[in-house]
């Protein structure tokens, strides 16, 4: 999917932005259970509502500067400026299976990895861009004084969990309404009757969830009935985050939470 435009706001058409990527990212993953046809699927059973509260912007004028900077950067794809926003030691790369920074190579570096500066087509670089877009942040629990963005939603992990072992299903089943009163239709079509209206809690993929219509996406509510939402208005849990550390001049990137392949 291919952002066209980036805007720094410190409202919630931001955070909507950023999250149309991670919408994208996952519908990729859910495509191959798409693709087959599952006639004796279970209907899916009412579960219990886990609230969310959206994340909020850092609100620093020095961190949104950097943002802006960030933005103007990835548009020029001017490697050499974003150099001078990372740190040149001690970047690091949170992955799966551990730190996935090369301790020899400079924080620019490990960066490019992380991102994909390098991939021809500049899918890097719009993935900067939009993570700079987005003014939510959050503290890294493993990063003293380490703020990263976007920012997951807070709620009662214990809950969610209980929630996912209940239903039998896994953590890429759930996700979350961006904003409030999303609109839930009949079908995954605009011209479809609305038949709900989702609130800020965490709502079940379905296996099915690409439909015919790549505008939509089919998920189940906490009542057991099933709908039709914007694509662009359910995000996943674990966006790939840029953090940022503090300096003396404001900020700097400091690290990466996310996927890409090391180099």
């Amino acid at each position: 999917m291919t952002e066209t435009a980036i805007c720094i706001d410190d409202g919630s058409d931001a955070m909507l932005r950023i999250r149309i990527i991670a919408a994208a990212a996952l519908v990729s993953v859910l495509l191959p259970a798409a693709a087959q046809d599952q006639p004796n699927a279970a209907p899916p059973k009412p579960y219990k509502v886990v609230a969310i509260t959206p994340p909020k912007p850092l609100g620093d004028p020095a961190f949104d500067d950097l943002r802006k900077q960030l933005v103007d950067i990835s548009e020029r794809k001017d490697r050499a400026a974003l150099s001078r926003l990372v740190v040149t030691l001690g970047f690091f790369w949170d992955r799966e299976n551990g730190n996935g920074a090369d301790r020899h190579k400079s924080g620019i570096d490990n960066l490019a990895a992380a991102l994909g500066l390098d991939n021809a087509d500049g899918s890097g670089w719009d993935m900067l861009a939009t993570i700079a877009g987005d003014p939510t942040t959050s503290l890294s629990p493993n990063h003293k004084k380490t703020m990263c963005s976007p920012a997951d939603p807070g709620y009662d992990r214990e809950a969610l969990d209980q929630l996912i072992d209940d239903s039998d299903t896994d953590p890429i089943d759930w996700g979350y309404p961006v904003s409030p009163n999303v609109e839930v239709r009949a079908a995954g079509d605009d011209a479809a009757p609305v038949v709900d209206r989702l609130g800020l809690y965490f709502v079940r993929i379905m296996p099915d969830a690409v439909t015919a219509s790549p505008s939509y996406i089919h998920i189940a509510m906490p009542s057991g009935k099933t709908g039709y939402v914007a694509i662009d208005a359910i995000a996943p849990m674990g966006n790939d985050q840029i953090c940022y550390v503090p300096v003396k001049s404001g900020w700097k990137i400091g690290g990466y939470v996310g996927g890409g392949d090391p180099q």
